[in-house]
């Protein structure tokens, strides 16, 4: 249908806390996303179909149009540069830092920085901007890992409470930037399925505002 609209969601923590903004905003998927083994899930909104895939995945599915709308934290976004993208909304959901993070107090060494991460395209610039050129290692999981068997001098990661890190005998270190998850839209279904997207970012930004 012409104005049949897709919502990309992420799984995780994004997802649980995407679900209750959507019940608010009166689109509520008909089956229980969490037990279920679907990727595509009809709601209570018979032209609204939610699509459930990978956090890193979002933007690349809003951006080539399988999506017209998706739900990604700011760190995914950054990441990917945002080509094809229109950033509609702040959630406020999922709050997190981006930070670097190593053993507290250790002298690092100031040519042949090796960082753990899997943000090479921020973690590049952040340390560009300082005037530093770094080995990056990519990685994809168990962050906190690579500086205690010497992989990697830091890690650029996401952190909510650091007890992951406190855990691991490791510090956050610089802040680089403040994360939380935004709605983003598709640019050609802006323009095609203006007042479907239209309708639907609106009552998303209500629930957003009466959740304040």
């Amino acid at each position: 249908m012409a104005n049949q609209l897709t919502i990309a969601l992420a799984k995780g923590r994004i997802l649980d806390e995407t679900l209750p903004l959507l019940a608010r905003a009166g689109i509520e998927p008909a089956d229980d996303l969490s037990s279920s083994r679907k990727l595509v899930f009809a709601t209570s909104e018979p032209d609204i179909k939610l699509v459930l895939i990978r956090s890193a995945d979002v933007p690349t599915y809003v951006q080539y149009g399988a999506a017209d709308i998706g739900v990604a934290g700011k760190d995914v976004l950054a990441e990917h540069g945002g080509d094809g993208l229109y950033e509609s909304v702040d959630l406020g959901i999922a709050p997190c830092r981006m930070m670097t993070a190593g053993f507290e107090g250790k002298a690092l060494p100031r040519f042949g920085l090796r960082v753990a991460t899997k943000y090479p395209r921020l973690t590049r610039k952040f340390f560009l901007e300082q005037g530093r050129q770094v080995e990056l290692i990519k990685l994809y999981g168990s962050m906190e890992l690579a500086p205690i068997v010497g992989l990697a001098d830091v890690i650029v990661d996401l952190v909510d409470t650091g007890n992951t890190l406190r855990a691991n005998g490791l510090a956050p270190l610089q802040h680089i930037m403040d994360i939380s998850s935004r709605l983003i839209v598709n640019r050609a279904s802006l323009k095609t399925k203006n007042e479907a997207v239209k309708r639907l970012v609106e009552r998303i930004e209500q629930a957003v505002e009466g959740d304040d």
